[in-house]
């Protein structure tokens, strides 16, 4: 939820978060408060900050200013990456990636159990990639690509989920069995924050939203947050972004 959530029920609180990168702007002053249990979608135009927040909440970025506050643990987060940040031709097999869910409880240098193996196939068969365990990943479509990282955060089992961009370049079919993951989590009372690009699929699935075109346009139910209103003023916005301004200077 945006300003208005409740203190007890924030999960995350952002104040008057602000991240630079050489003191050119990527967010400015983004205040607000993710509760327990919420599915949240993060929308905007093309450099809008969406994915630079979701590093920030996850504290792969620092902030320039203002505060992220939270009482978790780096392994609390489950984080699927921009498909384009995968490394596809790195020799690595369907099983061995889906496997890297375990690492942070077991350590990178520990011997998998028979029973984290078993898991490991049970989130691929969950996904619908049963007999591609032995699969090299740069041998996938997109779409299986993304499947496998869906089972990977299913063996990793975090209470909160960021996902960046996870539909982009899949099908329908896939988009739809991957929406039905994502409800079984929200389901289980799982916190998910996800930057996506398709309103529709917002306005669908996402309860609350955090409309940003750099700063804060608007934070809260989704119906309102992707208003008519609002959409335009995120474009305007965009259309008046200067590169060369200074990080703590709001666009006017």
């Amino acid at each position: 939820m945006g300003g208005d959530a409740a203190v007890s029920d924030a999960l995350i609180r952002l104040s008057n978060l602000t991240i630079a990168y050489d003191r050119h702007p990527a967010v400015h002053h983004v205040s607000g408060t993710i509760a327990a249990g919420s599915l949240t979608a993060i929308a905007g135009p093309n450099g809008a900050g969406k994915s630079t927040l979701l590093k920030a909440i996850m504290g792969e970025i620092r902030p320039s200013e203002g505060h992220i506050e939270h009482r978790l643990q780096r392994t609390d987060f489950g984080y699927l990456p921009q498909a384009a940040d995968i490394n596809r031709r790195f020799p690595i097999s369907v099983l061995d990636t889906v496997l890297l869910g375990a690492w942070r409880q077991a350590g990178a240098f520990s011997r998998v159990s028979g029973a984290k193996m078993q898991k490991a196939r049970e989130a691929i068969s969950a996904v619908g990639l049963e007999g591609f365990e032995r699969r090299q990943i740069g041998s996938l479509s997109s779409g299986q690509l993304q499947r496998v990282l869906f089972a990977r955060l299913l063996l990793q089992d975090a209470g909160v989920i960021l996902l960046d961009e996870p539909f982009t370049a899949i099908d329908a079919r896939t988009t739809r069995n991957l929406i039905d993951i994502i409800r079984r989590w929200h389901g289980d009372g799982r916190t998910i924050i996800a930057v996506l690009h398709d309103f529709e699929q917002i306005r669908a699935h996402f309860p609350q939203t955090l409309l940003i075109a750099r700063e804060m346009i608007d934070w809260g139910p989704t119906a309102t947050a992707m208003s008519a209103e609002n959409l335009l003023k995120a474009r305007a916005m965009a259309e008046r972004w200067d590169e060369d301004a200074d990080a703590c200077a709001p666009a006017a």
